[in-house]
């Protein structure tokens, strides 16, 4: 059983930046692939983006290539999300999830954080 906490979320500026993390409980972290989620209120979890378990494969959906990163770091069990240019449109309960394997969709993940509010105001 996997743990997964996010940190790093808060209320910003249109334009302003924002990196998110997310550290496991468990050192076979390294094992799985990650993704990043969000859900607007009213709205379906929406994939953001995903790293393979080497880090050598990153996949974003369309609407954040060019403003967010992601990166990870085994030794530290941990997760970035790193969000530039952010718009309200951006607005979300941003979710951590591991998985076998990087993919778009929510349910090949098999364990989920609690999530972090990013509120980005205009």
């Amino acid at each position: 059983q996997v743990q997964l906490t996010e940190s790093g979320g808060g209320l910003v500026q249109a334009g302003d930046s924002l990196t998110l993390s997310c550290t496991a409980s468990e050192r076979t972290f390294s094992r799985y692939a990650l993704g990043w989620f969000r859900q607007a209120p009213g709205k379906e979890r929406q994939f953001v983006g995903s790293i393979t378990q080497s880090g050598g494969r990153t996949e974003y959906t369309d609407s954040v290539k060019g403003r967010f990163t992601i990166s990870r770091d085994s030794v530290k069990n941990a997760v970035y999300l790193q969000m530039n240019r952010l718009n309200p449109d951006d607005t979300a309960v941003y979710y951590c999830a591991a998985g076998s394997f990087i993919s778009v969709a929510a349910g090949n993940y098999n364990y989920w954080g609690q999530g972090t509010q990013v509120t980005v105001s205009s």
